[in-house]
């Protein structure tokens, strides 16, 4: 919602007021997924504990988590509390992706492997997006302005590079047999 304030405030200045409970339920949503993907993430580092992708997946999530504090940090900023029921259904939404992924076949070379992969670069995709469109909102948004969103979302991408070279291995694997 935009406004013009009065002028003993900020003489003719534009001043655009956030819609706090659309972002609150964006910033939520995103926070959710990014709950599900650490819960994947955790998963498959220890399905390939000792092997080169469990020391990758640990990797991703630590990075994962690092982009969870400044999210989190950000809600607090802003005054938005997490959502239990978004928390909640993330992570019953992973949990039947670990099923899933347990069906499919886990393992090195399985078609579940691939699915997950795929999955996390949808999620860190979607992060990428979340970077962008609050460094777009920040332009005219005190409220937003103080976090290197551009910085966050180069991070995201470059995640996002990293997931698919495993993606990409994972689908020769799974389709080579």
């Amino acid at each position: 919602m935009m406004q013009w304030r009065s002028p003993r405030r900020a003489p003719l200045q534009l001043i655009v007021d956030l819609n706090v409970k659309e972002l609150a339920a964006y910033l939520n949503d995103h926070f959710a997924g990014s709950i599900a993907a650490i819960e994947l993430l955790d998963h498959l580092a220890k399905e390939f504990d000792g092997q080169r992708l469990g020391t990758f997946f640990r990797e991703v999530r630590d990075d994962v988590r690092t982009d969870q504090d400044v999210l989190r940090g950000l809600m607090e900023k802003l005054g938005v509390e997490e959502s239990g029921l978004r928390k909640a259904g993330a992570w019953i939404l992973e949990k039947v992706g670990q099923a899933k992924l347990n069906v499919s076949g886990n393992e090195a070379g399985g078609l579940g492997l691939l699915q997950a992969l795929e999955g996390l670069a949808l999620g860190i995709t979607g992060k990428q997006l979340l970077w962008r469109s609050l460094a777009t909102a920040a332009r005219n948004s005190t409220e937003l302005q103080g976090t290197d969103f551009t910085r966050l979302e180069q991070r995201a991408k470059e995640q996002c590079e990293r997931i698919e070279v495993e993606r990409l291995k994972a689908a020769t694997e799974a389709f080579s047999r």
